[in-house]
């Protein structure tokens, strides 16, 4: 399966988002940009926005890329370069899950898909945040997968046994 050289991930926190990139750079040797590095500042402070855009454009101006994340104010731009769109679709509570998991799997940790000096954190407005993306963001997403056009390639992956096959077609 050819996927090309620029390839996006996206869905809800807590989707797998980050475990799918990784494992494409695995697979295809392309370098892996998680959005939550340009994000985050030491101590899980925001970067300011103009910058956020202008790292975020700046890796995906590079050839070749696997990038991690939503951040919709360059998703456009991403798009625009992309060859792949995969989007992750879960349940909340699968997100929710997997979520409170890596809480407790990476604790006091930093995650090397997260900006350094930001160790594993959770909190009650992070699984709000989960639980609202279905009616907040994801027919918003389903809308915008629905525009694009050929050449480039969507895949709609809903649940995990669709992650797991197109994992092993890749293979």
């Amino acid at each position: 399966m050819d996927l090309g050289s620029r390839i996006m991930v996206m869905g809800s926190s807590g989707s797998g988002k980050s475990t799918m990139a990784r494992r494409l750079g695995e697979l295809t040797g392309l370098p892996v940009v998680h959005m939550d590095t340009i994000w985050w500042q030491p101590g899980w402070v925001s970067t300011p926005a103009d910058e956020v855009y202008a790292r975020a454009t700046a890796a995906a101006d590079q050839p070749e890329w696997i990038f991690d994340g939503n951040y919709t104010k360059t998703r456009d731009y991403r798009l625009e370069r992309a060859d792949t769109v995969i989007y992750l679709d879960f349940n909340r509570y699968t997100c929710i899950y997997r979520a409170i998991k890596r809480w407790i799997k990476n604790y006091g940790k930093t995650r090397p898909d997260m900006g350094e000096g930001c160790p594993e954190k959770i909190d009650l407005a992070f699984l709000k945040f989960i639980w609202d993306y279905p009616r907040r963001s994801r027919g918003n997403y389903l809308a915008w997968l629905a525009e694009i056009q050929q050449p480039k390639r969507v895949y709609h992956l809903k649940g995990s046994r669709a992650v797991k096959k197109f994992l092993d077609e890749m293979k």
